[in-house]
């Protein structure tokens, strides 16, 4: 087990699980644009990295993500350049979530609001504590949503509550978020982690290049017809028989015995 610290984002490596923390307890982990860049960072390194099977993304303290800080900005709206710096941050961020091979974990300990949960919506799967408050205030706060909840957030509860949720504003328990289908599981806030933690092990066994292709065609849809996530599919399968991986679990199969993926 290893770990490697940093002003705002705690990497820690556990195994094939790379455990990424967001380190401003201090302000509930709101979001700056230096802490996206360092998780820009953190997330293409765990991607590039063979060796890397899951990560997790959590909260230091009591809160998972306040969102945006609202208190730097009450001197006034950034500048230009800084503003278009800080979207563009945030859109990578959330984008890498969506779109790189290695799946991603959740762990919201507790507060997700505005841009923090819309970093937990952009993982695969998500696990909450029961009572977590989250909200998407965007809209009441004069601003916007961003990170793809637009899509995101309609895909997991249908466009009438995402909707609601995006219009009004209200807060919400990660109980409720459980119940609606926003969130896979809501637990004790103490056994968030652990929890996580157990879901990533079972990832990390399963294999690397059909855990990939199984991301990249899962989700949205709106661009594809159904006969070309079909093809999609076709080739996926067809790249897959070619893997050492495939042998591998087919041997493992007969011989009952756990399999060993390489992600080769």
């Amino acid at each position: 087990m290893t770990g490697a610290a940093g002003p705002e984002v705690l990497s820690r490596r556990d195994g094939y699980v790379v455990e990424l923390t967001l380190n401003r307890p201090d302000r509930l982990n709101a979001v700056s644009r230096p802490l996206y860049e360092r998780l820009i960072e953190e997330l293409e390194k765990a991607d590039a990295d063979r060796d890397t099977r899951c990560v997790i993304l959590t909260g230091a303290g009591r809160g998972f993500c306040a969102g945006a800080d609202l208190k730097a900005h009450a001197g006034g709206p950034p500048e230009p350049e800084e503003r278009a710096r800080y979207i563009d941050a945030a859109q990578r961020v959330n984008r890498l979530l969506q779109t790189m091979g290695t799946p991603a974990i959740a762990a919201v300990n507790g507060a997700a609001i505005g841009g923090g949960l819309e970093l937990a919506l952009s993982c695969d799967l998500m696990i909450v504590a029961d009572e977590a408050k989250l909200r998407l205030p965007e809209v009441a706060l004069a601003t916007f949503i961003g990170g793809g909840v637009a899509y995101s957030l309609a895909e997991r509860v249908g466009v009438l509550k995402a909707r609601e949720l995006i219009y009004f504003g209200d807060f919400f328990t990660g109980r409720d978020a459980a119940e609606m289908g926003l969130a896979n599981l809501s637990v004790p806030a103490a056994d968030v982690l652990a929890t996580a933690r157990a879901w990533a092990t079972r990832l990390a066994a399963q294999a690397p290049l059909s855990l990939a292709a199984a991301k990249k065609l899962i989700g949205p849809a709106a661009d594809r017809t159904r006969d070309e996530t079909v093809e999609l599919e076709r080739k996926a399968l067809d790249a897959i028989f070619q893997s050492a991986d495939w042998a591998e679990g087919i041997a493992a199969f007969h011989e009952q015995r756990p399999p060993r993926y390489r992600g080769e």
